[in-house]
């Protein structure tokens, strides 16, 4: 199997592929602000007609996360779609049409981001403050950095003891935040597991948020689209799953295990091993989105 290409700018492979997925935490912002020149390659590949769709494994609505990213500077209107694991969450949770969904009751625990009700808005259910009481975790956010796993571990070890079932609607384990690695809501989801508590995640690298994606680019070959993330558990192995090509970005939250990588090869051998670990290896590494 080729070494994953080594790209100083998405312009050297840009020519091959008409639609573009862009991870959003730790590719396009860290959470406050936009990385410096992400909004102008946004700009240049769509002024050359290129499509572009936003993935995230954000727990919250689509429509919040497009606020946030036009506040952080971005032009909506050059986005095809723009896609987030909770709007994926909230329309399943929404219809009941299929298991795990079609079998909760209404009684919801809610874990959210500092008080976020906009992910359960409109979904009939009764939420509760005693996980004795809840039918279900639904597990959408983390107060982090300013909450730790340990803050959360009185509440699955509570639900564990029923093992009620969970819904995860970011997998993320970890999170960029302001320059620092935090806690994500896929941490908190995998200690309930740990326990013994059964967890359906939604998100990256499930099949259903690329297929949402997927929606949104009717007529695009999966094999003229490149998904640009930097998560070899998440991104990398979600694409490949998916059949797209998929570029790594060094600069996220693997950021620790390329520090010591000096030249091409040495970065390229960093981005095949994460590979060989997860199971998906990249086909290009960037250490950040520019063109």
């Amino acid at each position: 199997m080729a070494e994953p290409q080594v790209l100083r700018s998405l312009a050297e492979i840009a020519e091959h592929y008409d639609a573009f997925l862009f991870d959003q935490w730790g590719v396009m912002h860290d959470g406050r602000c936009m990385f410096p020149g992400v909004i102008d390659a946004l700009a240049q590949l769509a002024a050359a007609g290129k499509r572009i769709v936003l993935l995230s494994n954000s727990g919250r609505r689509a429509s919040y996360n497009d606020r946030r990213l036009a506040e952080m500077g971005l032009d909506l209107s050059l986005l095809a779609g723009s896609v987030t694991s909770g709007e994926v969450a909230y329309e399943l949770l929404k219809a009941r049409s299929e298991p795990p969904f079609s079998e909760l009751g209404r009684r919801c625990y809610l874990l959210t981001r500092f008080g976020d009700l906009g992910v359960v808005e409109g979904l009939d259910l009764e939420l509760v403050d005693d996980v004795d009481k809840a039918d279900f975790l639904f597990i959408t956010g983390v107060d982090s950095p300013l909450k730790t796993l340990e803050d959360y571990l009185p509440i699955v070890q509570q639900a564990a003891i029923r093992r009620i079932p969970a819904i995860c609607s970011n997998p993320d384990r970890i999170a960029p935040v302001g320059g620092h690695l935090a806690l994500g809501p896929g941490a908190v989801a995998e200690a309930y597991e740990k326990l013994g508590g059964p967890v359906t995640y939604i998100g990256k690298p499930a099949s259903l948020i690329y297929d949402a994606c997927l929606s949104r680019l009717p007529g695009v070959a999966r094999e003229r689209i490149l998904a640009i993330g930097d998560s070899a558990s998440h991104d990398v192995v979600g694409a490949k799953r998916s059949g797209l090509a998929v570029c790594l970005v060094t600069s996220g939250i693997h950021r620790d295990a390329f520090a010591a990588a000096r030249t091409p090869a040495q970065v390229a051998a960093v981005a095949r091993q994460l590979g060989e670990e997860f199971g998906a290896i990249p086909d290009f590494v960037i250490e950040r989105v520019r063109l």
